[in-house]
């Protein structure tokens, strides 16, 4: 298969949660958000030099060549592993950027102030994540495993979801546990497969998983 009909292939299917197009890249910032998304999710590529509809317009110069390793290798912590490809189709360049899921999340986009913050990647959005994603990453870098006791408060949150899907702070205003508890036991909820999270209105939600 030529460049031409490859790139068309993965054009085809649109933006989606493994697939993201670019127009152009003016701020490696904000592209390391998509890195950042990728790699904390189930990894990706970015298709640079493409339009929001599909047609291809190509890079520009090498300063976006530049800049795309800028969003990877300076804008995140830890460096992200992206593998760049190019292609030629007439007389434009198209960049595909692979960004395999980390092993070592969070891997977190450095904002406008060099401030550190993790995205998740829902369908076809770069989504901030949680604090109780933050926690589930936490946990899986614990080498001696997590365990889940039934203990008061994990029965007092498991109540508190059976009626209606919330978010944390309701969580923590109706349960009256201390922030963090809650974010750790969400967590934990999450990873057990005892709670699930949704994201909905601009929001994470958390409910209990059906039988």
């Amino acid at each position: 298969m030529d460049d031409k009909h490859y790139l068309q292939s993965l054009i085809n299917e649109g933006e989606h949660q493994q697939q993201d197009f670019k127009y152009r890249v003016s701020d490696a910032r904000k592209l390391a958000k998509s890195v950042s998304a990728f790699a904390n999710t189930d990894g990706g590529r970015l298709l640079i030099g493409v339009r929001d509809d599909g047609q291809m317009s190509g890079v520009r110069s090498e300063e976006e060549i530049y800049m795309m390793h800028q969003a990877a290798y300076r804008y995140c912590r830890p460096e992200a592993s992206i593998k760049f490809d190019t292609y030629h189709v007439g007389r434009h360049t198209i960049v595909v950027a692979t960004v395999p899921p980390s092993e070592k999340r969070p891997v977190c986009a450095l904002d406008e102030n060099d401030r550190p913050r993790a995205y998740i990647r829902i369908a076809d959005e770069n989504i901030v994540a949680s604090p109780v994603h933050l926690a589930i990453w936490r946990d899986a870098q614990n080498t001696k495993g997590t365990t889940m006791a039934y203990t008061d408060a994990v029965r007092c949150i498991l109540d508190i979801l059976r009626n209606q899907p919330l978010t944390l702070n309701q969580i923590v205003r109706r349960s009256s546990l201390p922030r963090p508890k809650v974010i750790t036991l969400l967590a934990r909820l999450v990873r057990f497969g005892i709670v699930g999270c949704t994201h909905s209105d601009q929001q994470f939600l958390f409910s209990l998983h059906e039988d």
